[in-house]
């Protein structure tokens, strides 16, 4: 399986139904990540602003060696679908990636938008490991269909800021050659108390 370790922004318990957040860095592991705007802002409505991201996006994700499957940038979020390798790598991928982008496109707005990245529990970003082939499949779908469940157009084909970089039945195929799924570990959000 390779290394893991877990981190949390909280401690203790938690009651059930209130999700706890953690970050997982294990080696070897397909990972979802999502990240938005503080408040919803739409800091990416400019075609720039999409640009830094991509930039940005791919240079510290080759960087760091994290091979993306799909990815989809809306006006105030992101959403993506890949390997990682080195799961120690994850960290400080993100903060290379949320602050350069926070920098470059801070400086395009009028307003500053400090703190950039906002999600539930004050966490810049949210990152999962993908159980098994079921769960991939659906945040694979679920990041290409961004735009279209947005409304932003009627096909993802003809939206400009969803990337795949690896169609999905072969990132699939690599993903269970290489035993890249956390397998064996519940994911708690959709467990069930006990009774």
């Amino acid at each position: 399986m390779g290394r893991l370790r877990k981190s949390s922004t909280s401690h203790g318990e938690r009651p059930y139904g209130q999700h706890r957040f953690e970050h997982w860095y294990r080696d070897n592991t397909v990972y979802f990540i999502t990240a938005r705007c503080r408040e919803k802002f739409p800091a990416f409505k400019s075609e720039q602003a999409k640009a830094i991201f991509w930039d940005r996006f791919d240079h510290y994700t080759k960087q760091y060696g994290f091979v993306p499957f799909v990815t989809s940038l809306i006006d105030n979020h992101y959403h993506t679908l890949g390997y990682l390798k080195v799961g120690e790598n994850l960290g400080p991928m993100m903060r290379r990636i949320h602050g350069s982008v926070a920098k470059l496109v801070n400086d395009l707005l009028t307003t500053k938008l400090v703190p950039f990245w906002y999600d539930t529990g004050q966490q810049g970003y949210f990152d999962g490991c993908i159980r098994d082939e079921q769960q991939y499949r659906r945040a694979y779908r679920y990041t290409l269909t961004q735009s279209v469940r947005r409304g932003i157009c009627k096909d993802w084909h003809d939206y400009p800021h969803t990337h795949v970089n690896v169609e999905l039945e072969r990132a699939l195929k690599r993903a269970l050659e290489l035993k890249a799924f956390m397998t064996r570990v519940p994911y708690q959000r959709y467990q069930r108390p006990p009774g």
